[in-house]
């Protein structure tokens, strides 16, 4: 059995009257959003990327529009170093995005790092040491005043070498393992580096508040964020930044309140990759604001294109489930919630509606570059009419009658369901052209001719089992005709209740489509369809392939 008693709250909440943020419902404006998908992201990978592959990332992180990109943390590795060079030396960074550099406060790597990020066109020099009470305790043996000791040794010495190597120069501190640490005692640490650097309006410092680890509910986070918020000093001269993990699975969570509760930045990876559960998805982030109508000023636009970059450089996999990303997410198999969509697609084309609000669908996949006919509407098994009927609508033409419509969903319906398989767009066409299509066999009407005499008169052509006959009736309208003919010359019991028409495509040799529904005398209802390029042709052939379901 599992043992609860092993665990107890690690965080360490506010005092009571820090939680204004919980009066706002939505983010109204984008943070700044810097990209570590090439530090923390690749520091988690199997096999970290190659120079090659983080110079694609990179710039793929500029095509998606990232101003600030941390490239490495370069004092760690050779690759690491050769990447932040090979940028700065073939003028790769453009003049309107700032690289980021991490370094922990140790001499030796504070001095690494400016060695590696001399002559960038401007970057963030980003230091830190943890500072929670189980790294004091467990892992430096420190003092509250000796953990201080060394944020502040690391801020002098950083001060020091960005006025002595050539570079434009930005400075972040994160108290590392925030979550854990006392949130006076990580104002105070972050104060005292402040003090040292000496931030002003137009040269702001970034203070990261990181989820280094989540050890709370979110709103426990919003409440940390906003008490930093009231008491870091040169508030006016600060950005606070949020860098949050997902070990409890609400990284998103945690990002979206601190933002609520003050939060200006956002640390964040392409599909939450990233040590552990990973750092919080910056997908998700940005298409949530996107969907509340709020610009992320990051551009997902070609989403398949972006997700098989990330998975061929980083061999990472996409969830089929990830928000706004996976294969799956804008899937919709069962009946009842195609049947939704297909009527909220059919009511946004009737009001020329601009407003996405479609059920079922949070945000219109054409806008990330997915496409309604393979990512939308998915056919197995579980599927219904309204969404078997959208399928072909959208990729054929064919516009079904409700009841029709229901028919051929049991035929789709029943062919999944015995092959254990999901059906292709193609796949359902050619079972609805199999059951329903022009069927000509047993019966088949080779000729009509008609005049205008009591009615319309038709003179009728059929063969039946191979053998001809010739029949003339009279009836209300062409069809009307055709089927008495039939029913005098075969003894055949049945009367019209359904039909329609349409165009299938456009100009003057556009085909026609038909759709027939007989009720017979047993009370059964057999369907047909046709098509042709006469609309007559086409009524004909659909009432033949109805008789011919019988």
């Amino acid at each position: 059995m599992m043992d609860a008693t092993k665990y107890a709250p690690g965080y360490y909440p506010v005092p009571a009257g820090y939680d204004s943020w919980v009066k706002k419902d939505h983010i109204e404006k984008a943070p700044a959003w810097c990209s570590v998908d090439l530090r923390d992201g690749n520091q988690a990978l199997i096999v970290p990327m190659s120079l090659e592959e983080k110079l694609e990332f990179f710039r793929m992180l500029v095509k998606i529009g990232f101003k600030e990109i941390e490239v490495g943390f370069p004092a760690a590795s050779d690759t690491e170093y050769e990447f932040l060079r090979t940028l700065i030396e073939k003028n790769m960074i453009p003049e309107d995005v700032t690289v980021q550099v991490l370094t922990q406060c140790r001499d030796h790597i504070i001095r690494k790092t400016f060695e590696a990020v001399k002559g960038a066109p401007r970057a963030v020099i980003h230091f830190y040491n943890s500072t929670s009470v189980a790294q004091r305790e467990q892992v430096f043996h420190k003092s509250k005043e000796e953990i201080k000791q060394i944020a502040t040794d690391g801020a002098k010495l950083v001060k020091q070498l960005s006025e002595e190597y050539e570079g434009n120069f930005l400075f972040e501190y994160s108290p590392e393992s925030f979550t854990g640490t006392e949130v006076d005692y990580a104002v105070d640490v972050c104060n005292a580096v402040l003090d040292i650097m000496q931030p002003t309006p137009d040269r702001p410092m970034i203070i990261n508040l990181p989820v280094t680890v989540e050890m709370s509910m979110p709103h426990v986070y919003a409440n940390q964020i906003e008490y930093c918020d009231k008491h870091l000093k040169y508030r006016d001269s600060v950005i606070i930044s949020t860098h949050p993990h997902n070990d409890r699975g609400t990284g998103v969570a945690c990002a979206e309140l601190a933002v609520l509760a003050g939060a200006q930045r956002v640390e964040c990876c392409l599909f939450g990759n990233g040590e552990r559960t990973g750092n919080v998805d910056a997908v998700t982030l940005a298409m949530n604001m996107y969907s509340h109508g709020v610009d992320p000023k990051l551009d997902f636009s070609d989403m398949p294109d972006i997700c098989a970059t990330y998975e061929r450089v980083t061999r990472m996999h996409i969830y089929e489930r990830t928000p706004y990303a996976g294969q799956l997410v804008f899937a919709a198999f069962s009946g009842s919630h195609q049947d939704a969509i297909a009527k909220g697609m059919a009511y946004r084309k009737e009001h020329g509606e601009h407003r996405w609000t479609c059920p079922y669908i949070p945000v219109d996949p054409h806008d990330i570059g997915r496409t309604y006919d393979a990512d939308v509407i998915r056919i197995n098994s579980q599927s219904g009419k309204g969404g078997i009927g959208f399928v072909l609508e959208q990729n054929f033409g064919y516009n079904l009658p409700p009841k029709m419509r229901e028919a051929l969903g049991y035929k789709v319906k029943s062919v999944s369901d015995h092959s254990h398989k999901e059906l292709s767009a193609n796949e359902v066409l050619h079972i609805f052209e199999d059951a329903f299509l022009n069927r000509c066999k047993p019966l088949n009407v080779l000729e009509a001719h008609f005049a205008q005499v009591g009615g319309i008169t038709a003179t009728v052509t059929l063969e039946l089992n191979g053998q001809r006959k010739v029949v003339t009736s009279v009836g209300n309208g062409r069809l009307d005709a055709v089927a008495n003919a039939i029913q005098s010359a075969t003894g055949m019991e049945f009367h019209l209740e359904t039909y329609s028409e349409h165009s299938l495509d456009e100009g003057s040799t556009s085909r026609a489509a038909s759709y027939v529904g007989l009720v017979w005398g047993d009370n059964t209802v057999t369907w047909g369809a046709g098509t042709d390029t006469d609309i007559i042709v086409a009524g004909i052939k659909a009432l033949v392939s109805a008789i011919n379901n019988k």
